[in-house]
C-alpha cells in the first residue's frame, strides 16, 4: 500500500468546503443541526472511517482560521461522525429532513452524555484525541441484543 501525501485527494472525493456550502445552503448560521448535515453529507458521500478525518481536519482547520482553535475537540468530532453514520446506515434516507425526523435525538447537543461521562469530554486527551465512551456504549459496540 503507497502512502498519500496529506493534501492530495480521491478524485472525485468531496472537501470539507463543498459539503459546507451544501450544508449552509438554507440556513443562517452554522450551528448543530448544520454540523449534523454537514457529517451526513461526508458519512453518505465517502464512508464513516474517511468522513472522520475529512470532517475533523475541516473543523480543525476552520477553527484555526478563525482564531479559535481551542474549539476543535477530537472526541467529539469523531463520535458524531460514528453516531450520524450509525444512523444513516441504519435507513438509507435520501433527504436530510427525512434522515433528522427518523433520528431527532442527534439534533440534541447533549446526545454525547449520554455515553461520555462530562469530566471525561472536559479532559485534554479527549479533547486531543480519541476516547472511547466511559458511561454507556454507543449503539453498535451493544452485546446484549441479537
Amino acid at each position: 500500500m503507497t502512502a498519500r501525501p496529506s493534501g492530495e485527494r480521491f478524485v472525485g472525493a468531496p472537501d470539507f468546503d463543498a459539503l459546507m456550502a451544501e450544508a449552509m445552503a438554507t440556513a443562517e448560521r452554522f450551528g448543530h443541526r448544520e454540523h449534523v448535515h454537514l457529517t451526513w453529507l461526508a458519512v453518505r458521500r465517502v464512508g464513516v472511517p474517511a468522513a472522520v478525518g475529512l470532517v475533523s481536519d475541516g473543523i480543525q482547520r476552520t477553527a484555526r482560521y478563525a482564531k479559535v482553535p481551542q474549539k476543535y475537540h477530537a472526541t467529539m468530532s469523531r463520535a458524531w461522525v460514528e453516531l450520524v453514520g450509525h444512523h444513516a446506515a441504519e435507513h438509507d434516507e435520501d433527504a436530510f429532513a427525512a434522515f433528522v425526523n427518523r433520528n431527532p435525538a442527534l439534533l440534541d447537543k447533549r446526545l454525547l452524555t449520554r455515553f461520555y461521562r462530562p469530566a471525561t469530554l472536559a479532559s485534554s486527551p479527549a479533547r486531543t484525541g480519541w476516547i472511547e465512551p466511559d458511561l454507556a456504549p454507543f449503539p453498535w459496540q451493544r452485546t446484549d441484543h441479537h
